[in-house]
């Protein structure tokens, strides 16, 4: 039987991560980078393209697990007729090559255990060679070469096309096994201690999460997010992925399955916003340089995405030897999206800025020169339709939500330069005037004045979450009553008990996809920020208390959430839902009782 999603809980180094499943079986690990091919790719297909699972023998889902307070050092545990035993999971943060560490420790009886261990490079296409050297077990194909050993050495042996070993441990006895990876072509990297790097993680990321400012309700909740969110962090450049997973699907057995492990441009705002409200100004900074890098050149070419070092070139192909997740196919590595128009990361982008200038980042002397570029091509290209923020694939559109962040865009160029007019350039008053011409576009033609409420595009009855955002980027004022009609609007027809559809999948989508996909988690955030805004206070901390709920066991969200069915959809976990749930708990909780 394939686990469900939210089976999943995540360890990683800022550089990659992997996924351990409840049944102690990593199944998603890439290697060196987020963005690699897959070594272990159970996750979308079988065992045998690639798992390391260790456990009691004859077990099979564990008895509990959790991480270790503030940390992202996982710790499962299984209670068997002979005794328990606990495997504390991690990847330290490397200095040279990336380890994964399992440690296997007694805590009651004598306990056998199994580890098997079958790596697949290339995702999980290629079987490696594998032989001993020094104790240790390798495993070569191509360019990848992976070292596996044990402290204290263990019997192993090699069984159909994988590495299994069988010990037993007594309450107090510990094995640690450290998997490391490096390029074939380079020496084995030094050894590190297993037992020293499980203490160092577990100090660095209590340090860490310490400096967290929010002390309101759910802080545990806050405090986890920000944890994931550091650990989608490429650590190298400050990049952020938007999951560490590809082609976990939206609907089980469609094909709305997509490659989610490079950095978005739209994330920027809202991230930037969650890690300077809770106190994490030097993650911001990271992130914001990594954005001026990323978006340096001719404004024209600006993409929604980048690779994690800023990489522009993130080609779309299918892998058909991987079934996918629970049979949803195809599984596809890069992401053709990045080839889309999507005027909103104007807006973004040039919202990130503002919000970094105001937060007294240290300036960087070609920020406004790229801010005043950006504006001088978004002042032609604003009228064009475009893929919009849900990357359709369905043909462009004027979608309002583009408009409304045009409208940002144009807003935060004026009010820069008003506050700052020793930083000359720019047409101010050009700027102004836009900015007037493009408010009053969106009110005449992206409202049905019939339903008192915006659309998704123009001259449509179609309705999409994206415009719950209309009060929060300060188009309009919350107590407006188009932005009240709007939202009772999504309330009545793209919810369901608070969760938020995206937009309607019936019919002829605009996405131009077959099938549906599950309620949205950051639009559900969405409409209990918009709730709060519009004075129904009450009504969206009840609904904050259910999408804090609707996490897993170890505090994790994916992309989606199937109310019917009860399962997290989408990949997995999903910053953009973390953002969500810290930028709400802010919101409602950001007074008094937080930081």
């Amino acid at each position: 039987m394939h686990p469900h999603i939210e089976d999943y809980a995540l360890i990683g180094d800022q550089q990659t991560a992997a996924l351990v499943s409840a049944d102690g079986s990593v199944d998603w690990l890439c290697l060196p980078r987020f963005d690699s091919a897959a070594c272990f790719a159970k996750l979308l297909g079988d065992e045998d393209n690639g798992h390391w699972r260790i456990a009691p023998e004859g077990a099979e889902r564990c008895t509990r697990r959790a991480y270790r307070r503030d940390t992202l050092v996982l710790d499962t545990e299984w209670e068997t007729e002979d005794g328990a035993v606990r495997v504390t999971d991690l990847m330290p943060q490397r200095d040279r090559a990336p380890d994964l560490v399992r440690i296997v420790e007694g805590l009651s009886g004598e306990v056998t255990v199994r580890s098997v261990l079958r790596l697949r490079f290339d995702h999980g296409s290629i079987v490696p060679w594998v032989r001993r050297s020094d104790g240790h077990r390798v495993a070569v194909a191509g360019p990848d070469s992976a070292w596996l050993r044990s402290e204290p050495e263990v019997h192993s042996w090699g069984q159909d096309f994988g590495t299994h070993a069988e010990f037993t441990v007594a309450a107090g006895e510990k094995v640690a096994f450290v998997l490391t990876w490096h390029p074939s072509h380079e020496p084995r990297p030094p050894l590190i201690d297993p037992y020293m790097s499980l203490e160092h993680s577990v100090e660095d990321w209590r340090e860490w999460a310490a400096r967290c400012r929010y002390d309101g309700p759910h802080r545990d909740a806050v405090v986890r997010s920000l944890i994931t969110l550091k650990a989608l962090t490429y650590q190298p450049t400050g990049g952020i992925v938007a999951a560490p997973t590809t082609s976990l699907p939206e609907e089980p057995g469609g094909v709305r399955n997509w490659d989610y492990r490079f950095c978005w441009l739209r994330d920027s705002t809202l991230t930037l916003g969650a890690l300077l409200s809770a106190g994490y100004l030097e993650e911001a900074e990271a992130w914001r340089d990594w954005l001026l890098r990323a978006v340096a050149g001719n404004p024209a070419d600006l993409q929604i995405m980048y690779g994690v070092a800023g990489e522009r070139r993130l080609p779309e192909y299918e892998l058909p030897w991987l079934s996918g997740f629970a049979g949803s196919a195809p599984v596809r590595i890069g992401n053709d999206a990045v080839n889309q128009l999507q005027l909103d990361v104007y807006g973004e982008v040039m919202d990130s800025l503002s919000l970094a200038r105001l937060a007294g980042m240290r300036p960087r002397p070609q920020m406004w020169e790229l801010q005043c570029a950006l504006m001088e091509f978004l002042a032609t290209a604003w009228r064009e339709p475009d893929e919009g923020l849900w990357e359709v694939r369905g043909g462009r559109r004027q979608f309002v939500h583009s408009k409304v962040m045009t409208w940002v865009a144009l807003d935060r160029a004026v009010r820069t330069l008003e506050d700052r007019p020793e930083l000359g350039g720019g047409d101010l008053d050009g700027w102004r005037a836009l900015r007037d011409e493009v408010h009053r576009e969106v009110c005449e033609k992206g409202y049905d004045p019939v339903r008192n409420t915006f659309t998704q595009y123009y001259g449509s009855r179609e309705l999409d979450a994206s415009v719950l955002l209309i009060p929060r980027v300060g188009f309009l004022p919350p107590d407006d009553p188009r932005v009240v009609g709007t939202v009772d609007a999504i309330g009545a027809e793209l919810a369901r008990d608070g969760l938020v559809r995206r937009y309607s999948t019936e019919g002829d989508p605009v996405d131009g996809l077959p099938g549906g996909e599950g309620t949205f988690l950051v639009c559900s955030f969405w409409y209990a920020d918009a709730l709060h805004a519009t004075g129904r206070t009450k009504e969206a901390r009840e609904l904050f208390e259910r999408l804090v709920g609707l996490a897993n066991d170890v505090g994790l969200l994916a992309e989606e959430y199937d109310p019917v069915a009860g399962h997290q959809l989408g990949n997995f976990p999903q910053a953009f839902s973390h953002v969500g749930l810290v930028n709400t708990a802010l919101a409602l909780f950001g007074g008094e009782e937080a930081g």
